[in-house]
């Protein structure tokens, strides 16, 4: 759980479009999605990964599925809300990584990852759902049948 940077691996990718090298998203899981598991599926593409984090940004290739595995939806509370929520049932959890200023969970983080948000949810929008509906719906299902 935390705030990760991400690296681009593909900055010619419609999703990645403006993107700096690197960007930051929320993170809040306890789990593990494996690069090296992706990477023996041939239909997907890692777009953006975190040392910390792992794989952060996945596209099929046809650009009809996007997996986000942070939440770059998340606003400047919601991880400390997360963690007070769990240190109030007793769960003892780990200060949320790069969030609060010097892990001092009694400071505002800082917004950090707000316009890299904007940017790829501004990128879905326009490349894969705007520009890829047909004025004609019926031209969509002859396209995508599934």
């Amino acid at each position: 759980s935390g705030i990760y940077t991400h690296k681009v691996l593909n900055p010619t990718h419609h999703l990645m479009f403006g993107f700096d090298d690197s960007f930051r998203i929320p993170h809040s899981r306890y789990t593990t999605v494996r690069l090296e598991d992706l990477k023996r599926c041939s239909a997907l593409e890692v777009l953006a990964v975190s040392d910390e984090a792992g794989p952060a940004v996945i596209c099929n290739k046809t650009g009809r599925q996007v997996f986000i595995t942070g939440h770059a939806e998340y606003d400047r509370e919601t991880l400390a809300n997360e963690y007070y929520r769990d240190v109030s049932r007793g769960l003892n959890p780990n200060v949320p990584c790069n969030y609060f200023p010097n892990d001092d969970a009694s400071l505002t983080p800082p917004m950090v990852w707000r316009s890299n948000a904007t940017l790829l949810y501004t990128n879905w929008l326009n490349y894969f759902v705007y520009q890829a509906t047909p004025y004609d719906l019926k031209e969509l299902l002859q396209k995508y049948p599934h």
